[in-house]
């Protein structure tokens, strides 16, 4: 689904602590499960969001249609990342990254409730909530994960992989929890019984995300004092240096303006890859609910349950993938060649989900296509994600370095929204118009992908002996 992000670290940790998971500090349980609560809420209530928009007001929807939910649903997931920026710059010049945390997931708890109230002015307050919410505790919790290592810690890495896991358990168990409750038959007929409105089962789903936010700050409190000695408040002399351009009177040299503009150019294509890969949310969840025979072993699922699929793929394929890298040592894939196979994969996928929408004519079409569709998405995420992280941070002058993250997560906003933009083009009634949607993204991220190979010795060369 995602990996975990990289953030400078605002105070290391001494002491040597092996309270926590697996010898690990103790604080890195607080925050796993912080953060895997927080993704809980956002991937619980992103995989029933646009299936919401669209549905029938008698089904208890906003019935948009494609091109507004879709505007909407790009709008959402482009300011999740873009409040990133603001939230990383509040908590580095005044809240500390410990209580942004809290604050944000405050503000997330809040924006979920909110849009279990069946009314349009609280949808839209809960996803601006949602958003700024976001913002302030992503960043952070990131940050606070790097400040319990030292530098020289050789248990940091593993550490970011076990938050990591934590991550994608959240993403992957919400969907099966809160695409239950807003779209199962089986609940909307217990809420009839009980006397409530089954239309009415989309907010259970959306409360369900809130209370999980609700959850992941119940055991950040109870657990608080593992955090202590990390993610304070700044003195206030103490400058900003996360997400915000730093002040810098030493000049770039020519490597490093070829570095950076190597950044630049793997931002563009980091652009495209998102642009397709969060098709997910959108136009593959249109598909999957109305062109998709949502049926295995003769039992019935939710649509919104393959959402989870891509988490499935990720626990299972990041350890696979990163032990293949180890083992190739120096003979790995350079970074642009990585971003190359990200961008193949990615539209192999569409090229897969183009053809079964080619086969819709005859009917609906059965769930192993959206599983093998995902299942390449989700190699295409581990070669380019990752990797495009890694690369900001090797490339970037160390002065610069936080600031450069913040734009590189300029990529994953402008993509998001490109994704919600492109979505709108998604109709199921007019004849070849899916062949055609999910055709273009295909050639859109396969060309890239072949352009970026072609790019490849250039941009070695400007990487300046960076892999």
């Amino acid at each position: 689904m995602e990996t975990a992000t990289y953030s400078p670290e605002i105070k290391v940790s001494e002491a040597v602590d092996t309270g926590g998971i697996v010898g690990h500090p103790a604080g890195l349980t607080t925050l796993f499960f912080t953060e895997m609560w927080e993704r809980f809420s956002y991937y619980g209530m992103r995989a029933i969001l646009v299936l919401y928009m669209v549905a029938p007001v008698a089904q208890g929807g906003l019935h948009f249609d494609n091109v507004k939910a879709g505007t909407i649903y790009g709008t959402y997931t482009g300011a999740v990342y873009l409040t990133c920026l603001a939230g990383g710059w509040l908590a580095d010049k005044f809240l500390g990254a410990r209580l942004a945390v809290l604050v944000g997931g405050i503000i997330i708890a809040s924006g979920h409730f909110s849009m279990a109230y069946p009314s349009l002015q609280s949808f839209y307050a809960g996803l601006v909530l949602i958003a700024a919410g976001t913002g302030l505790l992503k960043p952070n919790v990131t940050t606070m994960v790097g400040s319990l290592y030292s530098p020289t810690d050789p248990r940091r890495d593993a550490g970011f992989s076990v938050f990591y896991m934590g991550i994608n358990l959240g993403a992957f168990i919400a969907p099966l929890v809160c695409g239950t409750l807003a779209q199962s038959e089986a609940f909307r007929s217990l809420l009839a019984k009980m006397g409530w409105h089954a239309e009415g089962s989309w907010h259970w789903g959306f409360a369900a995300a809130g209370v999980g936010m609700v959850l992941g700050l119940v055991q950040y409190l109870m657990h608080r004092k593992r955090l202590e000695h990390v993610g304070q408040r700044p003195a206030p002399s103490q400058k900003s240096s996360a997400f915000a351009a730093p002040v810098s009177r030493q000049r770039l040299t020519v490597q490093e303006y070829k570095r950076i503009a190597v950044i630049v150019i793997l931002f563009f294509f980091s652009s495209i890859f998102w642009m397709a890969f969060e098709q997910a949310g959108s136009s593959l969840n249109l598909f999957a609910d109305q062109l998709t025979r949502n049926r295995i072993l003769g039992y019935d699922f939710p649509s919104s349950w393959y959402q989870s699929v891509n988490s499935i793929f990720i626990i299972i394929l990041a350890p696979l993938l990163s032990m293949l890298w180890l083992r190739l040592g120096d003979r790995q894939p350079s970074s642009p060649i990585k971003f190359s196979l990200g961008l193949i994969f990615a539209g192999l996928g569409f090229v897969v989900v183009a053809y079964a929408a080619s086969l819709t004519d005859r009917g609906s079409v059965g769930p192993t296509w959206l599983i093998v569709v995902y299942l390449l998405h989700t190699i295409g995420e581990l070669c380019l994600s990752p990797v495009g992280l890694s690369t900001v941070t090797k490339l970037a002058p160390g002065r610069l370095v936080g600031f450069m993250m913040g734009i590189w997560f300029l990529s994953l906003s402008l993509g998001n929204y490109a994704a919600g933009r492109l979505a709108g083009f998604f109709d199921a009634n007019a004849e070849g118009a899916l062949v055609r949607l999910f055709g273009y993204v295909a050639l859109t991220t396969i060309g890239a992908g072949i352009v970026l190979v072609v790019l490849s010795p250039s941009i070695k060369k400007m990487m300046g002996g960076v892999r």
